[in-house]
């Protein structure tokens, strides 16, 4: 870890804002203190007893593959956190919306739940396109997004806490991996058709050809939802690249996949690292599909510490014993935790004063389940990146951990 890290992560812990305390760690939550704090100003559905927040995913169409995970995520660290005591007294009750997969869908009903029911945040959203669409809202109406999947950067909102990696988090770190330990010069690059897979695959184009001194040979996206590759895997065999670097995401994953495989492309011919699969599209996918192919995620279900056996505990014991946990949900659970303890700082469920206590860099949570993290003010979180091979069971073998990198959402040259 850098000195600058080391500084960083000395300096919080001597100003620690200690949540996820339900988890059994034996960490004093804040909320088990006495509160007497007064119903916020601002119209908010708080109550003497009660404070209403609100849950919008995909629950219907081809992202519910990724997106369920996530509200199973939020709801278990809602329930913990009620079990605690709650939010300054108050208990959480959640309204929750479907967003089925719709970019316009997530911009209704994210003004459904802040203008009609008033909700005090909304943890929510999954693909770029429904964050964008969903963002103006926000803006206008003054709520507060907690936004949990890793995505392309280039984004910084008041109204948003980005609880997820951005791109130098993932992409540049990534790429900088398979070229170091693969030896890989030549990239095909391949993404489902909107604004995340395109603006990561122009990210890594830069790095790739500025950075590492390699060449694209083949760049493709096709239409979220489609199930035909035929003709990009026919283009990759004859080009014949050292990497294929994927940004494929929600159900086409589990066409892309079962494809490359009936076409004779497998991890023993090819290399392939991929930034949207997780444990969650992998349960549709099947490990035999992907066997020996990368992700480069921050947050793997195999990982092995305290704090993620007691977590992936207890969401079996809420979801059930076959239910998997990826990326994105563990960033899911980061963001009611990460509220609470804003809000508890603040003393008040108002956003601007939930924010600006969120932009002094020492809300930190030492018993994340992927470890260490904290808030940087620019409302994206210090994480460490990781590389996972998938297995024929559905999990992964972390196979490479960076160190604590610190968010950058506008890296220089990349833009």
């Amino acid at each position: 870890m850098s000195d600058k890290s080391d500084n960083q992560r000395s300096w919080g812990r001597r100003k620690v804002v200690r949540a996820l305390g339900a988890l059994p760690l034996g960490v004093i939550l804040a909320s088990q203190l006495s509160w007497a704090a007064p119903a916020t100003s601002t119209g908010q559905a708080v109550t003497d007893d009660t404070v209403t927040v609100g849950i919008l995913h995909s629950l219907t169409g081809t992202m519910a593959i990724s997106e369920t995970g996530a509200q199973e995520a939020e709801k278990l660290a809602i329930k913990q956190i009620n079990e605690s005591g709650g939010i300054l007294g108050r208990q959480i009750k959640i309204i929750q919306e479907d967003g089925a997969s719709d970019w316009p869908t997530f911009a209704e009903k994210s003004r459904k739940l802040l203008v009609n029911d008033k909700v005090a945040a909304v943890f929510g959203c999954w693909t770029s396109a429904s964050r964008k669409a969903a963002l103006p809202v926000f803006e206008k109406e003054n709520g507060l997004l907690y936004y949990p999947t890793f995505y392309e950067g280039l984004e910084q909102s008041k109204n948003v806490i980005y609880t997820g990696q951005e791109a130098t988090q993932q992409i540049l770190d990534g790429l900088n991996w398979v070229a170091k330990e693969k030896g890989a010069k030549t990239f095909y690059l391949i993404g489902s058709d909107y604004i995340w897979p395109r603006t990561s695959m122009k990210i890594a184009r830069k790095h790739i050809e500025n950075v590492l001194g390699g060449k694209v040979v083949g760049e493709e996206y096709k239409p979220l939802g489609d199930t035909q590759f035929g003709s990009v895997i026919n283009k990759i065999r004859l080009k014949k690249p050292d990497v294929i670097y994927a940004a494929v995401v929600g159900g086409s994953n589990v066409a892309w996949f079962k494809q490359l495989k009936a076409a004779g492309i497998n991890s023993k011919k090819q290399t392939l690292l991929t930034i949207s699969v997780t444990e969650d599209e992998v349960l549709g996918i099947g490990g035999e599909n992907l066997e020996g192919f990368y992700s480069i995620m921050k947050y793997f279900q195999s990982q092995d510490n305290p704090n993620n056996v007691a977590f992936v505990k207890a969401f079996k014991e809420m979801w059930g014993d076959d239910s998997v946990i990826g990326d994105v949900t563990q960033a899911a659970y980061l963001g009611p935790w990460l509220w609470k303890a804003a809000v508890e700082k603040a003393g008040t469920f108002d956003v601007d004063a939930v924010v600006k206590a969120s932009e002094e860099g020492d809300i930190e949570l030492t018993t994340a389940p992927e470890g260490y993290v904290k808030l940087h003010p620019n409302h994206h979180l210090w994480s460490k990146a990781r590389v996972g091979m998938w297995k024929k069971d559905g999990q992964a073998e972390v196979v490479y951990t960076s160190e604590l990198i610190e968010p950058d959402p506008f890296p220089e040259g990349y833009q």
